[in-house]
């Protein structure tokens, strides 16, 4: 007789309430569906309970809640009211007011998270759950760690977290062992490195939880080794902060009041202390503010690379795993990188608080279980290019062309699709690209992609103004390749979640415009012979593709790389500023009809916007039912 084989281990990973909503299925230690809730209620950034996200990860695989081993919430919610508590006790009477508004809330909803989870649950299902799985609650900083250690090649690694705060830790150094993982050293609250970059996020005009990766793509703008940088650094290392030798920081929070309230820090003292005032949304950039970002840019940078040298010291371990919202600083995982302090250095592509819902279902799996690793202890991970959302059939797309009545080609041969495609992309059109299924984390790798030709001087503008509707001075990022990244750029490593900057090579370099120079001046000046993904200090945040992983978006680069000798795109976010990137097709097509995109493609249609009809906002509030 045939021996049975044991019924797979299912693991449901939630994060939800703060920011960044999200849910994963983890079956026998390996994700296997993840999606983050803004994508399916767009509204970015979404904290409410991700209803949907758990919908389409348990439908994916045909479950229900009673075939699940386990569900695991991302963090300890009585640890994180413990630390409010506390908070507004020592720092009383400041505070107050916030402290009357987050009571009522924790008090009536947060503190009763099991409940809440299970009628969350109920919704996502459409029904009464009957037989209730055990509901685990690992630490936030756990979560994330187990996200970066375990879905890594490594079957040894020291693991790095870095973030704002969850119930106490700010950061953690871990070491990585196999199944297990034992917390080494913690920074706690309210001294934290990702609370002091989130200070300047506003200080410099952007929104916190939001606007960190504007910051860092403002900072090449500042003047490096100007007086003026040099002076910010002086006043933050010296008034803001006290750095310790092992990279752990202390902050004076005469200076902040993230702890009392809303805010993040006193702007009365902050124009004393910088001699200028906070930026306010939507001004004019000012070199100074520009300044202020590479100031703290730096500042960052250099403490990140102290606390890789800790984790070295304290560990002698060969690879090094991050996790947390400020692991993706792709310049500062760049600097770790180029000081060789490590062999390998791993970053989760979902850094931040949707990354815990894996980590939390991952750790359910190898610490609460007790189940044991395969690790290749090779170059690739366990995360499956993170290409873990949703995928759409044809029918989806013909819906949406009856619902509009819009106009598609239709292909039977990918090879004729893409190469038509890069033809588009070589003549200077843009292209909204949506294949396969949706990507983990927020970066899109190629799968929800608006694509264009790196080349094209002018590019950069367009794109910013035109087809994103966003801030001028935003950077782009291309897709490189795997095989041709060197050709490019200054790097023998692969990058396939655009986690790293990379220098461009040498050889393809141009004079850069004098400091002097207004920024847009400066900013619309070729560098490069691909200057719409060369950034004014020579950068690039690139990602590699690898024909293993997503062999249609590399066929697509290599037929343009045919066309035009160059075997590179720039990819930016399916999605337009202040929405989340597309999921279904329908979303891609609003987003298509509402921008200057040129060519729209979606599985094997193709969209020309000139064929389309008309657009007008009473069109798209139809109900997807009416036309069915």
């Amino acid at each position: 007789m045939l021996e049975k084989s044991a019924p797979p281990i299912r693991i449901l990973g939630i994060s939800a309430y703060y920011h960044d909503s999200a849910a994963v299925l983890v079956v026998d230690g390996k994700a296997v569906a993840a999606a983050h809730e803004e994508r399916f209620t767009r509204k970015k950034h979404d904290a409410c309970f991700p209803k949907n996200a758990v919908a389409y990860v348990l439908a994916e695989y045909g479950l229900a809640i009673d075939d699940l081993n386990a569900i695991a919430f991302y963090d300890k919610p009585f640890l994180k009211f413990e630390r409010l508590l506390e908070t507004y006790h020592m720092l009383a009477p400041r505070g107050l007011k916030s402290f009357f508004m987050s009571m009522p809330v924790w008090v009536k909803e947060k503190l009763f998270m099991r409940r809440n989870i299970w009628k969350g649950l109920e919704k996502a299902t459409g029904g009464k759950i009957t037989k209730r799985p055990p509901l685990l609650f690992p630490e936030h900083h756990l979560s994330h760690a187990a996200s970066a250690f375990y879905p890594s090649p490594f079957s040894k690694a020291v693991i790095l977290t870095v973030d704002g705060v969850g119930e106490w830790a700010t950061t953690t150094i871990c070491a990585g062992d196999g199944k297990n993982i034992s917390i080494l050293k913690e920074m706690r609250f309210p001294h934290s490195l990702g609370l002091l970059y989130s200070a300047f996020t506003y200080y410099c005009g952007f929104k916190v939880n939001s606007g960190e990766y504007k910051l860092m793509g403002l900072a090449p703008y500042g003047r490096k080794g100007s007086k003026c940088v040099a002076s910010f650094k002086e006043k933050i290392l010296g008034e803001l902060i006290s750095l310790k030798e092992d990279g752990s920081i202390t902050l004076n929070m005469s200076y902040f009041t993230f702890a009392t309230s809303d805010r993040t820090c006193d702007d009365r003292k902050w124009q004393i202390l910088f001699g200028i005032p906070p930026r306010s949304a939507e001004s004019s950039l000012t070199q100074e503010h520009s300044d202020m970002a590479l100031a703290i840019q730096e500042v960052i940078e250099d403490i990140m690379v102290t606390l890789a040298k800790t984790a070295k010291k304290i560990t002698n371990a060969d690879n090094l795993c991050l996790a947390g919202g400020v692991a993706l600083n792709c310049v500062a995982n760049a600097r770790i990188r180029q000081a060789n302090i490590f062999k390998n250095v791993w970053v989760q592509p979902a850094a931040g608080d949707a990354g815990g819902a894996l980590g939390a279902a991952l750790a359910g799996y190898h610490i609460w279980l007790d189940k044991e690793r395969e690790v290749r202890n090779g170059d690739n991970d366990e995360m499956s290019g993170s290409y873990l959302g949703p995928e759409f059939s044809s029918i989806n797309t013909e819906r949406v062309i009856r619902k509009y009545g819009a106009s598609a080609k239709k292909y039977e041969n990918f090879e004729n699709l893409a190469n038509d495609a890069a033809g588009f992309i070589a003549d200077g059109q843009v292209v909204g690209w949506m294949q396969g299924r949706m990507e983990w984390g927020p970066r899109s790798l190629g799968n929800r992609s608006i694509l264009a030709d790196p080349r094209n001087p002018e590019m950069q503008k367009k794109l910013n103004l035109k087809i994103k509707q966003r801030e001028g001075f935003r950077p782009f990022a291309p897709s490189v390749l795997e095989e041709d990244a060197a050709k490019y750029f200054e790097t023998d490593k692969q990058s396939p979640y655009m986690l790293f900057t990379v220098p461009v090579a040498k050889g393809r370099r141009k004079a850069l415009p004098p400091e002097s120079l207004p920024l847009f001046e400066r900013l619309y000046t070729s560098r490069s012979d691909i200057p719409a993904v060369t950034h004014l200090d020579y950068s690039a945040r690139i990602q590699t593709v690898s024909k293993k992983t997503n062999e249609k978006y590399w066929k697509l680069i290599n037929f343009f790389k045919e066309k035009t000798g160059y075997g590179i795109l720039i990819n930016t976010s399916f999605n337009v500023r202040g929405e989340p990137i597309v999921c279904t097709p329908e979303d891609a097509y609003r987003c298509f009809m509402r921008t200057e995109m040129d060519y729209l493609v979606i599985g094997n249609f193709v969209f020309n916007k000139k064929n389309q009809p008309e657009f007008s906002n009473e069109m798209f509030n139809l109900k997807l039912n009416e036309l069915d």
